[in-house]
């Protein structure tokens, strides 16, 4: 049980973020894939208001997903409030690295969504963490991509990447797909990646 699928109050927060965002005048195009487990990359992460508008995206499709987070903030009082979130505790201290804690994590559960922002900062950089690819080809799961248009308010989902033998070249795709693309602070571009 999450924050988006305890029922009655995600509801209510279902509907609170869907009159929020059309306030706004933010709106969602397409859908997410109808597959039991996916990771969602969020580009360009350029503001802190990108977390609310990540959860208004989530409530507004109806989504039950998971992010990382460290261990150290799983422990009392807060640990309850972290896993209701959907947060997975991350032991950066373990011989196993992240990667292999995520791929184990999504092959114990029978639904996996992770939601990944992979420039890992707000500012502008040239290139991508790469983790969320790693984690992808090693659970054998797809990418789909949840693109930020500042400049038409509007957050695009749906589609979806496979990784294939080819990492460059599917960074390069997976990239390309999120160029002119600009975040919620329309003054500060996207930056693609190199090479």
């Amino acid at each position: 049980m999450t924050i988006f699928n305890t029922p009655i109050l995600s509801l209510f927060l279902r509907f609170l973020s869907n009159s929020t965002m059309r306030l706004l005048g933010w709106r969602v195009e397409g859908n997410l894939p109808e597959l039991p487990k996916y990771i969602i990359i969020g580009a360009p992460h350029t503001s802190n208001w990108d977390f609310m508008l990540f959860l208004g995206v989530i409530f507004r499709l109806k989504a039950n997903v998971k992010f990382m987070g460290k261990v150290e903030l799983f422990r009392n009082p807060f640990r309850w409030f972290f896993y209701w979130s959907g947060g997975i505790p991350v032991d950066r201290s373990k011989s196993v690295g992240l990667v292999d804690q995520m791929v184990d994590a999504c092959q114990k559960a029978e639904h996996f969504i992770l939601v990944i922002a992979p420039e890992g900062t707000r500012h502008g950089v040239k290139e991508w963490k790469r983790g969320f690819y790693h984690i992808a080809k090693g659970a054998g799961i797809p990418i789909v991509m949840a693109k930020v248009d500042g400049r038409r308010k509007t957050m695009r989902v749906g589609e979806t990447f496979y990784p294939t033998e080819d990492m460059e070249a599917d960074m390069k795709a997976i990239q390309d797909s999120f160029k002119g693309m600009m975040g919620v602070n329309p003054p500060t571009k996207y930056i693609p990646l190199e090479g």
